[in-house]
């Protein structure tokens, strides 16, 4: 028993013990994604970050530690949302044709996550730091810890209320577009990938890529389209409000 715990402490302080504990969990996960045949419940991003958590917590190992293995996964995360071009770039006729209306919707769906964060924020009578991190809810991370430190809320929890919403919206945003009628055409898989990327950001997108390469696409449209028009529109219109 006391070999084993040393070879446990020997093998957590390695760099790759986070690495491999993230590639392992994920395979587990995904193949039990495939196995549920894609149920939205079972999403391997969610069970992933579950497992690991739980693993780490129970074994006393240090997140720093972890993540100095896992932080060659997180690099990968820029080389990844550039890889988001390449659908798009197969698609760009319809983009040419109809990017007055992605934008369009991108404002209308950017205005909806902001509207909705703050009347949330007020019927819970949160703090003022706490409302304006929620505020940036519906961006990719690493945006909304940025435009959250622009405005007054605190990054770390900003990033907190960004998975966390990344992570209801990919839960539950087939059984609301089923609800809404949307169909399984093209056209319908771009709305409900755009949909998805407006208001569930990085996760969102991945789990609509999982699903259709349509859906896919346009989900890492609208993410890059929150991006852009949320860093630039929430500051300025903060500075113009305070």
């Amino acid at each position: 028993m006391n070999e084993f715990v040393e070879l446990w402490v020997f093998l957590a302080s390695t760099p790759l013990f986070g690495l491999t504990a993230t590639l392992v969990t994920y395979v587990v996960a995904q193949t039990f994604y495939s196995h549920m045949q894609h149920a939205p419940w079972a999403n391997p991003t969610l069970w992933s970050v579950l497992l690991i958590a739980g693993g780490l917590l129970l074994t006393g190992v240090a997140y720093p530690t972890y993540f100095s293995g896992a932080q060659f996964i997180h690099f990968l995360l820029g080389p990844a949302v550039v890889a988001m071009a390449w659908p798009l770039w197969l698609r760009r006729t319809e983009l040419k044709a109809y990017w007055p209306r992605f934008v369009a919707a991108a404002l209308v769906g950017g205005a909806a996550s902001v509207i909705s964060a703050v009347a949330l924020a007020w019927a819970f009578d949160l703090p003022s730091d706490v409302r304006l991190s929620l505020v940036p809810k519906s961006i990719t991370a690493p945006v909304a810890m940025g435009v959250a430190e622009k405005i007054g809320g605190i990054p770390a929890l900003a990033a907190v209320f960004a998975v966390l919403t990344g992570m209801v919206g990919s839960l539950s945003g087939r059984y609301l577009f089923d609800a809404m009628g949307l169909g399984f055409d093209r056209a319908g898989w771009m709305a409900r990938g755009f949909a998805l990327g407006t208001a569930s950001h990085g996760i969102g997108a991945a789990r609509a890529t999982q699903v259709n390469a349509d859906a896919g696409a346009y989900a890492g449209l609208a993410l890059g389209l929150q991006v852009v028009l949320g860093s630039l529109l929430l500051p300025l219109i903060w500075r113009l409000v305070a």
